[in-house]
């Protein structure tokens, strides 16, 4: 947990613990070190390890692209974890708040790439997908001032559908198979344009409430100044 103890912050009618803030202090540094935090850690290493997999032997060897599905995969299931366990054991610290984002990020966008510069998947396709997470991102940084723009579910639906469209793209499947990985794609690719339409829908609304918010609590404050 990242909370100080109530006996040490005199909570519950203990004396402050002698030398209290170097102990919470402590707590705090030791909190980067939970298990969430290290779940991203791990998928950030795997970023690498995952690119040289793909590319390995050519980037058309079946074999070095099974390891690089495992990778992935991985990479895929940390995301679903870290998160839930920072927010269900109260384990959310700001080192997490950053280097998650950044870690689901760098796993999909190293894969697009390589999958793009590999001939495998259109270019067109990587610059949808990584445009509009970019553009997300910018979004949520132009409105912080006034909210945040939760996540919905068609954003976790885009997620699956991207995570599952990538796994299939880095198989080296043919077949059946392969044409059923283009139609997860451009379900993907469809579910990522039509969310992110969202969220800048919801970004104008979140920042017009709020500068009408603003210009309000100025106006009342001018109010009891005149008084």
């Amino acid at each position: 947990m990242t909370g100080v103890p109530a006996s040490a912050s005199g909570g519950s009618g203990a004396q402050p613990v002698r030398g209290g803030k170097l102990g919470a202090a402590a707590v705090n540094q030791a909190s980067l070190w939970n298990v969430a935090n290290l779940l991203t850690m791990v998928r950030l290493l795997l970023v690498p390890g995952f690119v040289m997999l793909l590319l390995g032997n050519g980037g058309y060897d079946p074999a070095w692209r099974s390891f690089a599905w495992a990778a992935f995969a991985v990479a895929m299931i940390t995301d679903l974890f870290d998160g839930h366990l920072a927010r269900t054991y109260n384990l959310v610290t700001d080192f997490g708040k950053i280097a998650d984002p950044i870690a689901d990020k760098a796993i999909m966008g190293a894969a697009l790439i390589c999958l793009s510069w590999l001939g495998d998947l259109p270019w067109w396709v990587t610059g949808v997908i990584l445009g509009r997470e970019l553009g997300i991102t910018l979004l949520r940084f132009w409105v912080i001032r006034y909210g945040v723009i939760p996540a919905s579910r068609g954003g976790k639906m885009k997620t699956l559908a991207q995570g599952t469209a990538v796994g299939m793209y880095v198989l080296a499947l043919t077949g059946p198979l392969a044409t059923l990985r283009f139609w997860v794609m451009a379900v993907a690719v469809v579910l990522t344009v039509v969310t992110g339409l969202d969220y800048v829908k919801q970004a104008v609304v979140l920042r017009r409430q709020g500068m009408a918010e603003a210009r309000e609590s100025a106006a009342q404050a001018a109010e009891e100044a005149a008084k």
